[in-house]
């Protein structure tokens, strides 16, 4: 399988007083991307576990270029980077446009974790959330922002 493809809209509401996404309506576009590989891909395999509860331990996001809010959809691209026993990594690439060949706007990784609701605490995966995991599984080249010179 590789890499997860899927596209998200913004909202006008997602633009700030500078227009473009803010941070928050970012991560959450990168949120609506994850849901669409996790539960919805993951429920059509058959997958439902994650469905029962997975939380973002950490998250990064790296800005390349603003997102401006036009009314069309951005492209979103998603691989598992690292899988353990009870955690895994995905890494997004959250492309300006729905081409594979529009610029890259943001980078991001999250480590998430599968949490058992009933008990309130993190759980292992099961073998077929690994599996489901491990088709995701793809070296994505992420393009990382330059760093800014003060010194002119």
């Amino acid at each position: 399988m590789g890499v997860y493809v899927t596209d998200v809209t913004p909202r006008w509401s997602d633009m700030d007083a500078f227009g473009h996404v803010n941070h928050a309506n970012t991560v959450t576009l990168l949120e609506e991307a994850r849901v669409a590989l996790l539960f919805v891909e993951g429920g059509r395999r058959g997958e439902v576990g994650m469905a029962d509860g997975a939380v973002v331990a950490r998250l990064t996001v790296d800005y390349l270029k603003p997102l401006v809010v036009d009314g069309g959809a951005l492209r979103v691209e998603i691989a598992v980077n690292e899988l353990r026993a009870a955690s895994f990594t995905l890494v997004y690439v959250l492309r300006s446009g729905r081409s594979a060949d529009d610029p890259v706007a943001a980078t991001a990784e999250t480590v998430m974790v599968p949490y058992d609701l009933a008990v309130g605490r993190p759980r292992r995966l099961t073998d077929t959330e690994r599996d489901f995991l491990a088709g995701w599984r793809a070296k994505v080249p992420v393009p990382r922002p330059q760093a800014v010179n003060s010194h002119g």
